[in-house]
């Protein structure tokens, strides 16, 4: 099973860092990123840029419509009004199925924020302990979300000092 996993990082370029951070882990084989994005939200800004990774998967990733969909849920659907309010809900009930429930889009909405930056990923066969440490040299990051079991969530977290 893939893991999805949310990380928020205190700057607009960070989780930039922590994808060629994952890619290099990749190329040694200590993690599987299946598909991959980002979210940056440059100060002064209205709005965060969106960037799907390449292709990291091949098949099994998810698309750029999965991507789309949740980034525009999670940054966009505000703005539209309330006109589209049932298409909303039928598109969070969607989301359950992969981990995404209110809970994690109210998280994102109020933590990634002008002058931050997300990370949002789908991976699996990981070396925890290599990627953990290697995780550790990035900076400042707060994972806001996992699939993982709450044991394996907070094993996780306790790895990185969080609460």
């Amino acid at each position: 099973m893939a893991t999805l996993t949310a990380i928020k990082f205190e700057t607009p370029d960070g989780a930039e860092q922590g994808l060629q951070l994952m890619q290099n882990l990749q190329k040694q084989n200590l993690i599987q990123v299946v598909d991959a994005a980002t979210v940056s939200w440059p100060e002064g800004k209205k709005k965060p840029k969106t960037r799907q990774a390449q292709s990291m998967g091949g098949v099994g990733a998810l698309s750029g419509a999965f991507w789309g969909l949740l980034f525009g849920l999670l940054f966009f659907i505000p703005f539209l009004g309330l006109a589209i309010g049932a298409a909303i809900g039928g598109l969070a009930g969607h989301f359950s199925d992969y981990g995404i429930n209110d809970d994690f889009i109210k998280s994102v909405r109020d933590k990634v924020t002008p002058g931050t930056s997300a990370l949002f990923l789908l991976t699996q066969n990981a070396v925890t302990d290599r990627v953990v440490a290697e995780m550790k040299t990035l900076p400042k990051f707060e994972i806001l979300s996992t699939n993982l079991s709450q044991e394996q969530e907070a094993q996780l977290r306790a790895e990185f000092g969080e609460e």
